[in-house]
């Protein structure tokens, strides 16, 4: 029995040693537990804390983008051609939406988008945090699609370019792109100077990506320069609607207008046909882009003719007197023959340029040189780039063979061989006008008086220009007239020029003159393509519009009226020069 007490003592014994080791074991291990979790306590509040409040600042606090507002354009006096108005794009982030939310429905059909679509994106780029939506959007719907609150769709501000002038100034202003980036016009011509500095700021977001507080502003937002152009909204606005009446009444294929102010060189009104609306580009044609008055060349025709007189008086060879005999009303140059609409028998050079004599003009030219002529066409800018600085202008072409041959000669008189755009042509005229100066033109409004290079005599100038005004009372501009104000000018029709050459029925009408004849203020150059209506000589189809124009034009400057009915329905005087 004693030796089974032994044995049960022992064991007693052995039992509660492993017992007291398993509780040590235990309590020790619970220990290092706690003692673990102390000293991760302290590495977190107090080792790490600089880090970690940095992690969390990393979750919570964001730098945005501040868009900046692109420069307004508006016209001399102020009127905006084009603003930027702040509006919303609606964007996601994938890796937060969810592709089956019931709600992606309401928002699908508020925007405007496939929900198919929706779903899919938002899947396929799940792994991203940031698409697009719909850009661009009213404030309103932009209000309407976050009242859905659904998680990881986001708005934010940005500026859409809108031009209050639609299709008027689309030519010459331009368009953006969605992201304010000048594409057309002036809008890409002084892209750099129109658009703005994004500036950047810290903000606080919540968890689902919402601004909470606005914390720093890194860099304020600089908005874009404004520009002011040398267009009067109201020149441009009658200019439009005379020249697509035009158009239209002889069904057209298009036109350009362009009018200088005669003292400065400003462009004050350019306009084309066909146009385009540049606040709606759903239906854009890309034949509509081009600002024809600029990019497009043409002949220029007979309107040459009196720069072609003025060559010949500034050479001497020539008075305004001398005559020239143009029987039997055609020239042979080889197998080419130049004609008049009939024989004219003697004129003057007032005559040659009243009757728009091919045979006359060229016997001049035959008299002075090519060389001669060539030279005083290259003073008035043509051939040139005019300086404007407008994306795509033409330069034209003038001719400058080693040695002319007599047919050369002929031609460079009335026009043809050679190119130019309507902006030139207006510029030569200008000059002309202003009595042999030629001033830069301009798109930008002239803060102070510009600097002219005198290029003709003075003289010279005003014998040319009383010509012009004689075209305009009997010869072939009589349809010119512009109401209660004298006009000169010169008609021209010109072959327009295809594929395969000359188009033998396709015609350009065009009408270059300058109002009032005595003093001019502007001038003004209609050109219209290929109208189909029957008429097509510059007598018939542009000088009207030329007439219309300026009649309204100069009432709108506050030139005042030369001529007042006086008597009988149709009859009138002479008053006086403009104030």
């Amino acid at each position: 029995m004693s030796g089974q007490g032994t044995q049960t003592t022992w064991g007693q014994r052995v039992a509660a040693g492993l017992k007291a080791w398993r509780f040590g074991t235990v309590l020790g291990v619970f220990l290092l537990v706690v003692a673990a979790l102390a000293w991760r306590l302290v590495d977190l509040h107090v080792v790490d804390n600089e880090f970690l409040r940095k992690q969390g600042d990393v979750r919570t606090i964001r730098v945005e983008t501040i868009d900046a507002h692109r420069g307004v354009i508006s016209d001399r006096h102020g009127e905006p051609l084009a603003v930027s108005t702040p509006v919303q794009t609606i964007w996601a982030n994938p890796s937060e939406a969810d592709p089956d939310e019931p709600r992606l429905t309401n928002l699908a059909r508020m925007l405007d988008i496939s929900e198919g679509r929706l779903r899919e994106r938002l899947r396929d780029y799940a792994g991203r945090e940031f698409i697009y939506l719909r850009r661009k959007v009213q404030p309103a719907l932009a209000r309407e699609a976050m009242a859905l609150d659904i998680n990881g769709i986001y708005s934010r501000q940005e500026y859409r370019r809108y031009y209050p002038a639609g299709e008027v100034t689309a030519h010459v202003v331009g368009f953006t792109n969605i992201d304010e980036q000048g594409q057309e016009g002036i809008e890409l011509a002084y892209n750099d100077w129109l658009s703005g500095e994004p500036g950047r700021k810290r903000v606080l977001k919540d968890n689902r990506g919402r601004v909470i507080k606005d914390l720093t502003l890194i860099r304020d937002a600089q908005p874009g320069h404004q520009l002011e152009l040398s267009l009067d909204l109201r020149l441009q606005y009658l200019a439009y609607r005379e020249l697509k009446a035009v158009v239209t009444a002889h069904e057209a294929r298009g036109g350009t207008l362009v009018m200088l102010d005669v003292d400065t060189g400003e462009i004050l009104a350019m306009v084309n046909q066909g146009s385009y609306n540049p606040n709606d580009r759903s239906q854009l044609a890309a034949e509509n882009l081009r600002n024809k008055a600029i990019t497009d060349l043409f002949e220029p025709g007979s309107t040459m003719k009196p720069i072609t007189v003025a060559a010949a008086l500034e050479s001497g060879l020539y008075s305004a007197d001398d005559t020239v005999d143009t029987s039997p009303g055609f020239r042979r140059f080889g197998r080419f023959t130049i004609r008049d609409h009939r024989n004219y028998g003697v004129l003057d050079l007032t005559g040659i340029i009243v009757k728009s004599s091919n045979v006359g003009i060229s016997k001049i030219a035959s008299e002075i040189g090519g060389d001669v002529i060539r030279d005083l066409y290259s003073r008035l800018g043509l051939g040139q780039p005019t300086g404007v600085g407008f994306p795509g202008e033409a330069v034209g072409v003038l001719p400058a063979p080693p040695k002319w041959r007599p047919v050369e000669e002929a031609t460079l008189s009335y026009g043809y061989g050679m190119s130019v755009n309507a902006l030139q042509l207006a510029q030569a005229y200008m000059v002309l006008a202003n009595g042999g100066i030629r001033y830069p033109l301009s798109l930008l409004k002239a803060d102070e008086p510009p600097r002219g290079q005198r290029v003709l005599s003075e003289g010279v100038a005003h014998e040319v220009r009383q010509m012009l005004g004689q075209v305009v009372e009997k010869g072939t501009g009589t349809r010119a007239q512009p109401g209660f104000y004298t006009a000169g000018g010169k008609t021209g029709t010109v072959h327009l020029v295809g594929a395969q050459g000359y188009e033998d029925s396709q015609y350009k009408a065009i009408f270059a003159g300058m109002a009032p004849i005595d003093n001019p203020r502007i001038v003004t150059v209609v050109a219209v393509d290929a109208p189909q209506s029957g008429e097509y000589y510059g007598g018939e189809v542009a000088a009207p519009v030329f007439a219309r124009v300026m009649s309204d034009a100069l009432r709108l400057l506050n030139v005042k009226p030369e001529l007042e009915v006086s008597g009988s329905p149709g009859e009138s005087r002479t008053t006086g020069k403009r104030g």
